[in-house]
């Protein structure tokens, strides 16, 4: 693979639904690209003892492989990205040649609300506790190489602006 852009940013952040756009950016300008949500490719109740994260990103390496098989070489990725363990997992599983982390960022209050509106099943209060306590552990991982805010803007010049200052695509 030739390149990763990876979006990550605590619960309500839009990761979705920047991956999303960029992705119909990049279709727009014919640009070949998967776009893949990583939490996706972990949604499972496993046997007791099986770490999910581990089948996650061995799901995301087959994903990969098979995108490189027919030619594909920039891989889109939504996923809150905790700590450095994570991203050497999403390296090695993508094993792309240039990777970028941007973290999407808004308020806390605006993130609640998103989540609170978003998820409306027996979680609902989980994810949205949840939503101040990942923004923290994010604070301190530190493992992005840009910051873009997602707040009071569409989601088409969130989206752009990422791209642009990944290097994906010019204006």
């Amino acid at each position: 693979m030739e390149s990763l852009l990876i979006i990550t940013g605590s619960m309500g952040a839009g990761k979705s639904a920047v991956l999303g756009e960029a992705s119909d950016i990049l279709a727009l300008r014919n640009i070949a690209h998967a776009a893949i949500d990583l939490d996706a490719l972990g949604v499972a109740h496993l046997p007791t003892g099986t770490p999910s994260d581990d089948v996650m990103y061995c799901n995301l390496a087959s994903v990969c492989k098979n995108y490189a098989s027919i030619g594909v070489k920039r891989i889109l990725l939504a996923r809150a990205i905790e700590g450095h363990a994570e991203l050497v997992a999403c390296h090695e599983a993508v094993s792309a040649a240039n990777t970028v982390v941007c973290r999407l960022t808004a308020d806390i209050e605006t993130m609640k609300q998103r989540v609170e509106i978003r998820e409306t099943g027996a979680r609902q209060s989980e994810f949205v506790v949840r939503v101040a306590k990942l923004n923290a552990v994010l604070d301190v991982a530190k493992l992005e190489d840009f910051t873009i805010t997602n707040e009071n803007r569409s989601v088409t010049e969130v989206a752009q602006e990422m791209l642009v200052k990944a290097g994906w695509i010019s204006l």
